[in-house]
């Protein structure tokens, strides 16, 4: 069996372990070096946390493991496809390998797809399902957020 296929068979294994304990179907495997650096399980159901999906629990256990919230040359090895929530969280952290073993696909007939959403963030902001303005407040009196934080990296 090689590595993938080993990553990939414990992430499903996670999943299914998921699903006996009344979550979803989703496990993740973070991959560094060769070796598992975390792991996570959906907790939606669990927590009632829309963000706790398999890859972001696995991210952030890596993160707070490594002391970093870069993760370049990790490897996920999710169960799902990943959600565009899930992407964007391996994105800024650096991961650039993906590998996963439900397809939005094979997940539609189930209702476990990302698929639409995907579809919908295609779309210019304008056009999407949610409202989206720019609305630039800045209290007087006080010190620009940005200029705060250089300040603060500097100082």
């Amino acid at each position: 069996m090689s590595d993938a296929d080993r990553f990939m068979t414990e992430a499903i294994a996670l999943a299914r372990e998921n699903v006996r304990r009344g979550g979803r179907p989703f496990g993740a495997v973070l991959v560094m070096d060769g070796e598992v650096v975390a792991h996570g399980v959906n907790g939606v159901v669990e927590t009632h946390d829309p963000t706790s999906h398999a890859e972001i629990l696995a991210v952030r256990a890596a993160a707070i493991k490594r002391h970093s919230p870069i993760l370049k040359g990790a490897t996920m090895y999710a169960s799902g496809h990943p959600c565009p929530m899930c992407l964007a969280a391996m994105r800024l952290a650096g991961i650039t390998d993906i590998f996963y073993a439900y397809s939005n696909e094979d997940g539609a007939p189930y209702g476990l797809t990302s698929a639409v959403l995907y579809d919908d963030l295609r779309k210019p902001l304008a056009k999407q399902q949610m409202s989206f303005a720019y609305h630039p407040v800045r209290p007087q009196g006080e010190a620009d957020l940005y200029d705060l934080w250089r300040e603060m990296q500097e100082g």
